[in-house]
C-alpha cells in the first residue's frame, strides 16, 4: 500500500520549546491510521505541522509525492487535505448551513452545494440536517463534533486529519461517531486520526503509530497492537482491554 502522506525526520519548535524530535510517519492511501500516545507526546503538534499551522524546522513532509513543508496552510488545504482540530473550530454565531457553506469552496450559496453529497452527509450525521438553520453555538458537544467532521467532508477530500473527536463525549455519542466514521472508512478516504479512546482506535484503525516524547516509537497494524496487552502497557501504560 503506497503512502499518501509521509513525514521523514520532522522536527518542530514552538518558541523555545523543541516539540517534535525527528518524526517518521507514513499514512497509507485509503486506510485509517491511528496516532496514539500519552498526553504531551506530540500528536497534535504533528497534525498542525502537516497543515503548516506550525512550521517544521527540519525534515520533510510529502503529500502524494510532493513536498508540502513550508507551504502556506491554504495551499496545503487546496491539495485536498482537511483538518478537524480538537477544539472543532466551529463558528458559533453562524448556522449549521453557513458553517458548511464556508467549507464548500465551489459553492457561493447553499443551493449551489452538491446535493447528492449533502444527502450522504445527512445520512452520516442526522443532526446536521435536523439543526440545519440553528446557530452552531447552540448545539451539544457531540453535535458540534459531527458538524466539524461534516464540514471537513462537505467536499471530497483526499486526506482527513482529525484530532481527538471523542474527547468529552458521552459513550452513546462516541458510538454514533464510530458508526459515522466507519461509513466514511468504507469510501476508502485516507484518515489520520488522533484518539485517546482506545475502543474507538481498535474499531476504526487499520494502521497505528504510537508517539512518545516527540517521536514515533512504534508503527504497525492496529489489530496487532489491540491483541498484545504487553505491548500496550509498554507503549501506552495501559491496556486496550480496560477501555472497551
Amino acid at each position: 500500500m503506497s503512502a499518501l502522506l509521509k513525514l521523514q525526520g520532522v522536527h518542530t519548535h514552538i518558541g523555545q520549546y523543541h516539540i517534535l524530535h525527528g518524526v517518521d510517519l507514513e499514512v497509507p492511501t485509503g486506510q485509517v491510521t491511528m496516532l496514539l500516545g500519552r498526553n504531551g507526546a506530540g500528536k497534535t503538534t504533528t497534525l498542525r505541522t502537516i497543515m503548516g499551522l506550525w512550521a517544521a524546522s527540519q525534515g520533510t513532509v510529502t503529500f502524494d509525492g510532493q513536498p508540502i513543508a513550508g507551504k502556506p496552510t491554504p495551499d496545503i488545504a487546496q491539495r485536498g487535505i482537511a483538518y478537524v482540530p480538537e477544539n472543532m473550530g466551529i463558528f458559533s454565531d453562524l448556522s449549521v448551513k453557513e458553517n458548511l457553506l464556508l467549507a464548500a469552496r465551489n459553492a457561493g450559496t447553499a443551493e449551489q452545494m452538491d446535493t447528492q453529497r449533502l444527502e450522504w452527509l445527512f445520512g452520516l450525521f442526522p443532526a446536521v440536517k435536523k439543526f440545519w438553520l440553528y446557530p452552531a453555538g447552540k448545539l451539544s458537544g457531540g453535535q458540534k463534533q459531527m458538524l466539524a467532521i461534516a464540514r471537513a467532508m462537505v467536499e471530497p477530500r483526499r486526506l482527513l486529519l482529525i484530532d481527538e473527536p471523542s474527547k468529552g463525549l458521552a459513550p452513546a455519542i462516541v458510538q454514533n461517531l464510530i458508526e459515522a466514521l466507519r461509513e466514511l472508512k468504507r469510501t476508502q478516504t485516507t484518515v489520520l486520526l488522533v484518539e485517546q479512546n482506545f475502543a474507538m482506535a481498535k474499531a476504526l484503525g487499520d494502521r497505528v503509530a504510537v508517539m512518545d516524547d516527540g517521536r514515533v516509537v512504534h508503527h504497525g497494524a492496529m489489530q496487532a497492537l489491540a491483541d498484545d496487552e504487553d505491548l500496550q502497557h509498554r507503549l501506552l501504560g495501559l491496556s486496550l482491554g480496560a477501555h472497551q
